[in-house]
C-alpha cells in the first residue's frame, strides 16, 4: 500500500512539475502581479489650492496649458486628413485647436520613447546635455520581456546586458537630475501657480518628483490601468503577442497620488478623470497666472476604453481597433472640455494652449495605420517614431490657421512658453531649444529656427540637417540616409550612393556627442523593431529593422 501511495505522490509531483513547466510564463506573470500589487485606498477628493477671489487689475501674463498625449500617431487624429479606422474616428476638438492657432507641421519628438521626450519638453535641452537618455523600466521587466520575446518565433532576439542590469539603480531612482531647470521652475519664478496632472516618468522618489521639479501641485499617475480590468464600465483589448502588454496587465493597477501622498483610486476612467480635475484647476486659478501640464496616459497601452465610447463606434468591426478608437474619443473629448472650461472662465483669450505627443505611435499594438504615411514606429528614429503633431493656440497673438512648416522640436517648447510668459530661461547652461514666437506670431524671420536637430539613444543616433536625415546604428551596423524634401516618407536609402553626405552628417553627430555627456544609467536591453511591420505581423530575416536600446 505504501509503495502505491508513494508512486501516486511521485506521479502527482511529476504532473505538477509538467504543468508548471508548460505554464511557467503564466505563473511568472501571476507572481509579478500578485507580489507587486499595492493597497489602493478609495478615491479622495482633491482640494486644489485656490487663487485670489478677484483678479488683480492690469494686464497679466498668459496662462499656459500643455496637453501631452502618449504614443499618439500622426494618423490617429483627423487634422492631417487621416484618423483611426481609415478616418471613421474623427477628432473634432483637436482639429479645432489646430485651426485656432498654429499647426507646426514638421514637429519632432525629443526622443522615440516616452521619458526622454518628457525631460526635453521640461528642460529645453537634449538628453546629451542632462543624461536622461533611456526610459526607466521596472526592476526585472527586461528579464521577463526577454523570456517572452525570445520564444523562437522571431528572426532577431531581444538582447539583455546582465552586467548593466546589475549596475542599474532601481526604476524609482532613475530620474531627471534636480540640477536641471524645468519649465515649471521657470514659470514659477515669474509668479505662476504650477500644476502637474497625469504621467510624470522622470523619477519616482521625492527628489525626482514633479513637486521637487517646480510644480506646486501634482496629481500623479501612480499606476496605469485606465479602470480596473473587471470594472463594469470598461472594455479591454489585450495584445497577447506583445510582451510589454502582458507585463502591464499583470503589474498595473488603477492608482493615483496627490503631492506624494498614499495611493488612491481615480474617480472613473483615467482620461476623463484627469480632464475633470484639470477643469477644477482652471476654475481654482482663474484669477492668477497658472501652468497646467496635463500629461495624459492615453492612448498608451493597456488598451482600455469606456463602454460608452466603445458602443459609439459600432461600424469598427475589429475589436482591438475599436477599443483604440474609443480611447481616442476620450482624448479628443478631453481637449474639447479643457477649451470649453477656458471659455466658461473667461480665460480663453489669455491662455496659450499646446497639444503634442511624446513620440510616434507604437508598432507593438499591431495596428498598421497609426503613423501613416510615415515609416517606422515608436522606438525608431524613422519619421513614424519621432514625427508628432504639435499645435499652439494663443488668440490675438498667434493668427488662426497659421501653418509653420520649418522643422521644430520638443526642446523648443520650454523657451517658447517662457518667452510668452515673460520669464527668463537659465543663463548658466545651454538651452538647445529656440523661442518660436517670432515665427508663430507672423514676424517671419528670414532663417529657420533650426538648421540641425539631433536624436540619440545609446548606439542608435540620428541627425536632420537642412532637409537631409541620417540614421546610424552600431547594432546592426547600418546607415540610412534620406532627402526628406524629395522623400518625406523615407522610401529610398541614399547612404551607399552618397557617402560624402553620410560623412558630413556623421561629423555633425560626432560634434554633438563630444559637446555633451553620456547617459545617467546604462542600456540594459535592446529590442529589435521592424520598420515596416507591426509586432503582430510575422517578421522575416529580410525585413528592415533596428535594435532599440534602452
Amino acid at each position: 500500500m505504501s509503495r502505491k501511495i508513494w508512486l501516486g505522490v511521485g506521479l502527482a509531483l511529476l504532473v505538477a512539475i509538467g504543468l508548471g513547466l508548460a505554464n511557467y510564463k503564466s505563473i511568472i506573470l501571476f507572481l509579478v502581479g500578485n507580489l507587486g500589487k499595492q493597497e489602493i485606498a478609495e478615491n479622495q477628493e482633491i482640494n486644489w489650492a485656490r487663487g485670489p477671489e478677484t483678479a488683480p487689475e492690469g494686464e497679466r501674463p498668459p496662462n499656459v496649458i500643455v496637453i501631452l498625449a502618449d504614443d499618439l500617431g500622426m494618423n490617429d487624429i483627423s487634422t492631417f486628413g487621416g484618423g483611426i479606422a481609415s478616418g471613421l474616428v474623427k477628432t473634432p476638438n483637436i482639429d479645432a485647436l489646430a485651426a485656432r492657432g498654429a499647426n507646426l507641421s514638421q514637429a519632432y519628438a525629443g526622443q522615440a520613447t516616452c521619458a526622454p521626450s518628457r525631460a526635453m519638453i521640461m528642460t529645453g535641452r537634449y538628453a546629451t546635455r542632462h543624461g536622461f537618455e533611456f526610459t526607466p523600466t521596472p526592476n526585472g521587466m527586461i528579464r521577463i520581456l526577454e523570456m517572452f520575446y525570445n520564444d523562437g518565433s522571431r528572426p532577431h532576439p531581444m538582447l539583455r546586458d546582465a552586467e548593466a542590469a546589475r549596475n542599474t539603480p532601481p526604476m524609482a531612482e532613475q530620474g531627471l537630475p534636480g540640477s536641471e531647470v524645468t519649465m515649471a521652475e521657470v514659470l514659477k519664478a515669474r509668479g505662476y501657480h504650477t500644476v502637474h496632472i497625469g504621467k510624470w516618468h522622470l523619477g519616482d522618489t521625492d527628489e525626482f518628483s514633479a513637486n521637487a521639479q517646480g510644480f506646486d501641485e501634482s496629481l500623479l499617475m501612480a499606476s496605469g490601468l485606465y479602470l480596473p480590468e473587471d470594472h463594469p464600465d470598461v472594455v479591454n483589448a489585450k495584445v497577447d503577442f506583445d510582451p510589454i502588454d502582458r507585463f502591464l496587465w499583470a503589474r498595473m493597477q488603477a492608482a493615483a497620488k496627490f503631492n506624494g501622498g498614499p495611493m488612491f483610486a481615480p474617480r472613473g476612467y483615467l482620461t476623463d478623470y484627469y480632464t475633470e480635475e484639470s477643469i477644477k484647476v482652471i476654475e481654482a486659478n482663474r484669477n492668477r497666472p497658472f501652468l497646467l501640464y496635463l500629461a495624459h496616459w492615453g492612448i498608451h497601452t493597456p488598451l482600455q476604453a469606456t463602454r460608452a465610447d466603445y458602443d459609439a463606434l459600432p461600424e469598427i468591426k475589429d475589436h482591438r481597433l475599436r477599443v483604440y478608437g474609443a480611447m481616442m474619443l476620450a482624448l479628443d473629448r478631453s481637449v474639447g472640455k479643457i477649451m470649453a472650461a477656458l471659455e466658461a472662465q473667461g480665460l480663453a483669450d489669455n491662455t496659450i494652449v499646446v497639444f503634442t505627443s511624446d513620440n510616434g505611435g507604437a508598432g507593438y499594438i499591431g495596428l498598421p495605420e497609426v503613423n501613416k504615411p510615415y515609416r517606422g514606429w515608436k522606438m525608431t528614429f524613422f519619421e513614424g517614431g519621432v514625427r508628432v503633431p504639435m499645435f499652439v493656440a494663443w488668440p490675438g497673438r498667434i493668427p488662426q490657421g497659421t501653418v509653420m512648416s520649418d522643422p521644430v522640436a520638443h526642446i523648443d517648447l520650454m523657451p517658447t512658453l517662457a518667452s510668452a510668459a515673460g520669464a527668463a530661461t537659465p543663463a548658466d547652461r545651454i538651452i538647445d531649444g529656440v523661442d518660436l514666437l517670432p515665427w508663430l506670431t507672423g514676424q517671419r524671420p528670414a532663417q529657420a529656427p533650426h538648421d540641425t536637430l539631433f536624436w540619440r539613444s545609446g548606439y542608435y543616433r540620428a541627425v536632420l540637417h537642412k532637409g537631409w536625415k541620417l540614421q546610424t546604428s552600431d547594432l546592426p551596423r547600418k546607415d540610412w540616409l534620406y532627402n526628406l524634401v524629395a522623400d518625406p516618407t523615407e522610401q529610398t536609402n541614399l547612404a551607399q550612393a552618397n557617402p560624402q553626405k553620410v560623412a558630413e552628417l556623421k561629423a555633425l553627430l560626432a560634434a554633438h556627442q563630444a559637446a555633451g555627456r553620456g547617459p545617467l544609467f546604462p542600456n540594459v536591453g535592446s529590442v529589435p523593431v521592424t520598420v515596416d511591420k507591426t509586432l503582430g505581423d510575422a517578421a522575416t530575416e529580410t525585413d528592415e529593422f533596428v535594435y532599440w536600446p534602452g
